[in-house]
């Protein structure tokens, strides 16, 4: 049985932050904490949120790690909760919205974190006692603006998923404006989280056409806009395009994931140094490749239409042009050439794996991995 769910309200176009205020209002959001990172309060865009709100009273947690703990949390619903706020508003990437989602849960349920995990059975355990949130997203990568998930490093150095349809933002806010001061390295690492998004759900095996519609026009608009994104910041078409092709992986991937992101969570848990997005686009070349023989790819053409989209042709059956073409493009970005210039070693390899065949994108993919298929995926993407 298919399950399909679109998804909150989105307000999207140049400007649209100015709503702020409203969509409080229409939420029920009187006294909002706000969840950022340094970053983002140092460039000027938490104040243009704070402009948003007059007379408001607000709180302000500006925090945020580059990948969100459960440490970082639980100073956040510890403020939410002694400032007496009624609801939540992310402005910043995927990390603070994550985070938010983290608070959502924290400040209103009792427990640690990790009893709402996933792979812990937490999902149901989720009520809609969650916290309303609105999501700002001042990146294009995650779209965790429309996602009902949140990814967050626990105590015990693990990188859980946590899923519920009660963390959906009530509305996402997508002004495109809000992004371009971001810097190259950032827009094309954070660009390349949305065309792996795009891709990997379009892979994954489930039966919901809505999602791979959705999929595959962001992963055209991604493909076509990230080099002009980061190459020119200014671009404000190409902003508007990286901004969608975001937000519509993560509508279209509540279908699933796959091996991706199995290793790119696993291994962001290893070391948390690491950017999420620029590991997506070192393993995603490898797992094209590995994911080619599968029946549902091979019957659903899924290769020769990802192609397609991507303008380089459409008869690509094994993997072989698409994975160079997002080598070619990783290059052409300025990311890395793999995981060794990164820092990552062969003596992480086990810890990764076993991350990965525990993570909750692990039963998604069109080829379900064995150990030795993520040690070769490892190797792979070296």
């Amino acid at each position: 049985m298919a399950f399909i769910y679109y998804v909150t309200q989105i307000q999207f176009d140049y400007g649209a932050v100015k709503l702020l205020k409203q969509e409080c209002e229409r939420v029920g959001i009187t006294k909002p904490l706000i969840v950022t990172d340094a970053g983002v309060k140092a460039a000027g865009v938490l104040q243009k949120a704070l402009d948003a709100l007059p007379g408001m009273t607000v709180a302000v947690f500006d925090q945020t790690p580059s990948n969100p703990t459960e440490a970082a949390v639980r100073a956040a619903a510890a403020m939410y909760k002694a400032s007496g706020c009624d609801g939540l508003i992310a402005v910043g990437g995927g990390s603070a919205i994550d985070c938010a989602k983290g608070v959502a849960i924290a400040a209103t349920h009792e427990g640690p974190l990790t009893t709402y995990a996933t792979i812990e059975g937490g999902s149901l355990k989720i009520t809609d006692r969650a916290a309303p949130l609105i999501a700002v997203p001042t990146t294009s990568g995650t779209g965790s603006e429309v996602a009902r998930g949140a990814i967050i490093i626990v105590d015990d150095h693990r990188k859980l998923g946590f899923h519920s349809w009660h963390l959906v933002p009530k509305t996402a806010i997508c002004d495109p404006e809000l992004t371009l001061g971001l810097p190259a390295k950032l827009t094309a690492a954070t660009g390349m989280d949305a065309i792996a998004h795009c891709m990997e759900t379009f892979m994954a095996p489930a039966f919901n056409p809505p999602a791979d519609g959705i999929g595959l026009d962001g992963l055209q608009r991604g493909w076509a806009h990230i080099e002009r994104a980061t190459k020119d910041g200014s671009d404000r078409e190409a902003r508007l395009n990286m901004m969608s092709a975001s937000m519509q992986g993560a509508m279209a991937f509540q279908k699933g994931l796959g091996c991706v992101h199995s290793l790119s969570h696993s291994l962001g848990g290893v070391d948390p140094r690491l950017h999420h997005g620029t590991l997506n686009a070192m393993f995603l070349p490898a797992v094209v490749r590995f994911n080619a023989s599968a029946e549902s790819i091979q019957k659903e053409h899924r290769l020769q239409r990802m192609a397609q989209a991507m303008g380089i042709g459409s008869s690509d059956s094994k993997g072989t042009e698409i994975a160079d073409c997002i080598r070619d493009m990783n290059s052409r970005l300025g990311l890395p050439s793999g995981l060794a210039a990164l820092g990552v070693t062969k003596d992480m390899y086990e810890d990764v794996i076993n991350g990965a065949m525990a993570d909750h994108c692990h039963k998604t993919n069109p080829r379900i991995a064995t150990r030795e298929d993520y040690r070769e995926l490892l190797d792979a993407s070296a």
